[in-house]
């Protein structure tokens, strides 16, 4: 039985989370990110650090392999925002729907990927994980899906962080978010928003 001290459901280069991965240095961190480019920014940025797992793989509520969009790294200078490379999704339209002035995203701006996605309980089972210190959850619109199919019965998670600004649609939040307040309050957990994107949740 294994106690992890960090899980990053979308680890995207892992430049961001570091300083959360350095805290870890006496426990395991798995992170979780399917984008190819970022998946090699993420060995790099880490490759000192040997308490890291890395799975090249998806999360939603079935283990599947699944159609999972991307922008396009010869895009990148195009478009000029360093957050283009982490909005992949299972989606196409959520990509699209960033269209903007100043981030004018086409369709062939978008590369498609099929890639095993698998349910969370499959990850906690493959490494035998009893204890997760810290989740972190940022997976641009699937956070609803993940949550609402995590047992808290089954894995003590002491705290998460997830992304809900795109809970009930693009830039959108509502009854999804609500339900999954709910399921954490009903499992002992105190959330509150960190800032415009982001909720902390800490089990009391």
């Amino acid at each position: 039985m294994a106690i992890f001290g960090l899980v990053v459901l979308g680890a995207h280069t892992g430049a961001h989370i570091k300083t959360e991965i350095i805290k870890c240095e006496n426990k395991k961190v798995l992170l979780v990110e399917p984008v190819p480019d970022n998946l090699e920014g993420l060995k790099k940025n880490l490759d000192d650090l040997k308490n890291v797992l890395i799975e090249p793989i998806t999360i939603s509520n079935k283990s599947e392999i699944k159609d999972f969009y991307h922008i396009k790294s010869k895009s990148f200078e195009k478009l000029k925002k360093h957050w283009a490379s982490g909005i992949g999704s299972f989606n196409k339209s959520h990509l699209l729907d960033h269209k903007s002035k100043r981030f004018p995203i086409e369709e062939n701006d978008i590369e498609k990927i099929q890639i095993q996605s698998i349910r969370f309980k499959d990850l906690i089972e493959k490494y035998s994980i009893v204890q997760i210190d810290k989740l972190i959850i940022d997976v641009e619109g699937s956070e609803y899906e993940i949550l609402k199919d995590i047992d808290f019965g089954s894995i003590n998670i002491s705290k998460i962080i997830f992304e809900y600004k795109h809970f009930d649609g693009f830039k959108k939040t509502g009854n999804k978010l609500n339900e999954i307040l709910s399921k954490l309050k009903e499992n002992n957990y105190t959330s509150s928003k960190i800032d415009e994107e982001n909720i902390l949740a800490v089990k009391t």
